[in-house]
């Protein structure tokens, strides 16, 4: 690890969305909700705050929080099944929208069998994804390939944190769907020439 502190499994999701927003929201502690994120904060705790239940063999526990120290992060799960006969832990996370193009969901799921890995020492082989609007449940299974893709991608959000600055804004189509827009100002920072007319007024003393 580069940095004792642990971080946030969530910051994955953010980091992947925006750097820029990952360092707004964990390290600058900014948060500001929209539509999206309340709607997806009201699934998570209407999830989170299911009771404990036991069906056919399987033990259902809610809003399961894990830490893994060596691995350098720690979080919540929306859901832990535990195989009783097979001794089998699955992760279970739940996605307000519907599968992505990219891989972040499944990595934010690895990252969640793998705190499981250090907190257990059990082999957690795989896990699933609900979505809200297909509702449907996809099996992943956590090959190496997802592994490692999960813990390079723990490792840069790790450098970002020990830099401990907040990258400049990128603009793009996913500022619309961010509830920090407001405090990003994407629009102003991009069009701010104050650098440049500082670094001007020094040239032209050099002349």
């Amino acid at each position: 690890m580069i940095d004792a502190r642990l971080i946030n499994i969530s910051a994955l999701q953010h980091f992947a969305f925006c750097q820029r927003q990952c360092a707004l929201i964990h390290l600058e502690q900014v948060w500001q909700e929209n539509y999206l994120t309340a709607h997806g904060r009201q699934l998570h705790v209407r999830v989170d705050n299911g009771e404990p239940e036991t069906r056919k063999g399987v033990r259902f526990e809610r809003g399961v929080v894990v830490t893994a120290p060596q691995l350098g992060v720690t979080g919540k799960l929306d859901l832990l099944e535990h195989h009783k006969l097979s001794n089998q832990f699955v992760p279970v996370e739940y996605k307000r929208g519907k599968p992505k193009a990219s891989d972040i969901d499944k990595v934010q799921l690895c990252a969640q069998a793998l705190c499981i890995e250090e907190m257990l020492s059990v082999e957690v082989t795989s896990g699933a994804l609900w979505y809200w609007q297909t509702r449907k449940r996809i099996e992943i299974e956590f090959d190496n390939s997802l592994r490692t893709q999960t813990k390079t991608l723990i490792t840069r959000i790790q450098q970002l944190f020990a830099n401990g600055k907040t990258p400049p804004p990128t603009k793009g189509k996913h500022c619309k769907a961010c509830s920090l827009i407001e405090i990003c100002q994407p629009d102003l920072i991009n069009k701010d020439g104050s650098s440049g007319y500082v670094a001007g007024l020094f040239n032209t003393e050099a002349e």
